[in-house]
């Protein structure tokens, strides 16, 4: 063997090693996630060194907006259906926890997992439906979805119409009265993400991948892709629901214009862009990006349309940089974290 081919082998086993040491380095850290969570389940405990209410409000809103990113990205990620309509379950599931509190005194703490099932099983017939199609017509479809539900809660005297629904608040003092919605929040997000990884790592998330890449060829290899599809958006609309409820008695009100927005819808898509769509840590580092994005650009320029510019700026700014998402574009180059790689 001459010299050339010696030379040859071992950078050829010199790339192997560095394959696979890199392989090795981007395995999962699991104690990550769990200090993560530590540290917010203990975060209430600063109520005690003064007055943190806002720190609290600022985590339950980016769990929930954690919690429906990673439900939207089973079907928009996974799946490769792109909805601007579910903002939809996100209301269903504030209304029906919120009625079942006004009416018979249940907290939407306990009726949660009901009102993510009622949106679930709706999410179920609308896919039926509206999956007929793909691509934009799919699109066009989950907008004429949010339209409709709009007008039918403006105008259903029912559940208080265009006025809204008041909900009657807790007993707890000023300074602990966000604590069990501030847990539950956390709760619903954690369940997602984690629902949101067996899923991507089941035979049930190969299909809907499957689905994603090439649907006529899953189709071919014996995938039943309507089925898939629908219980993708299904599932996909049950943690919405969940996160709908809890918002809703935490705001201690219900009213069309707070649930039923497609600003509520595009948030979920832009989060799961710009962290990465079909990830686990993708709608997470979106949703914290885009939550403190808003606040920083509200509190500098105040609350009008030239902070939605500075948002819509950055993101920009972030997609040239990060085609695939934060975490796609890192994990395709082989840069991602080992603190981040949650697929």
């Amino acid at each position: 063997m001459n010299q050339a081919s010696v030379s040859a082998v071992v950078e050829a086993r010199r790339a192997h090693n560095l394959k696979l040491a890199r392989k090795a380095d981007q395995t999962r850290v699991l104690w990550f996630p769990v200090a993560i969570m530590a540290v917010l389940l203990a975060l209430p405990l600063l109520q005690y060194a003064g007055n943190y209410n806002y720190l609290l409000h600022l985590v339950l809103f980016t769990a929930s907006y954690v919690a429906m990113a990673s439900s939207w990205n089973i079907l928009g990620g996974f799946t490769g259906y792109v909805s601007l309509g579910h903002s939809v379950f996100f209301g269903i599931g504030g209304y029906v926890a919120g009625m079942i509190l006004t009416r018979y005194g249940i907290s939407t703490l306990i009726t949660a997992p009901l009102a993510g099932l009622i949106a679930a099983i709706i999410g179920y017939g609308v896919g039926m439906i509206t999956l007929k199609v793909r691509g934009p017509s799919f699109i066009i479809s989950s907008i004429a979805l949010l339209m409709i539900a709009r007008i039918l809660f403006d105008n259903w005297q029912f559940i208080g119409g265009a006025n809204g629904l008041t909900l009657p608040s807790n007993d707890l003092s000023v300074q602990w009265s966000k604590l069990p919605y501030y847990y539950a929040m956390l709760a619903i997000a954690a369940i997602t993400v984690w629902s949101s990884y067996k899923i991507k790592h089941s035979k049930f998330g190969l299909g809907l991948r499957a689905i994603a890449k090439d649907e006529i060829k899953a189709e071919s290899a014996g995938i039943n892709t309507r089925f898939y599809k629908v219980l993708a958006f299904a599932l996909s609309a049950f943690f919405v629901g969940m996160a709908g409820a809890i918002w809703g008695e935490y705001l201690t009100y219900l009213r069309p214009n707070i649930f039923l927005l497609i600003g509520v819808s595009a948030n979920l898509v832009l989060m799961c862009i710009l962290g990465g769509k079909g990830t686990i840590a993708g709608p997470i580092i979106g949703a914290i990006l885009i939550v403190a994005l808003n606040e920083i650009f509200v509190a500098l320029l105040g609350a009008s349309e030239v902070n939605i510019l500075g948002t819509g700026v950055v993101m920009v700014l972030a997609l040239m940089f990060f085609p695939l998402g934060i975490i796609g574009t890192l994990a395709r180059k082989g840069k991602l974290p080992r603190l981040l790689n949650w697929d």
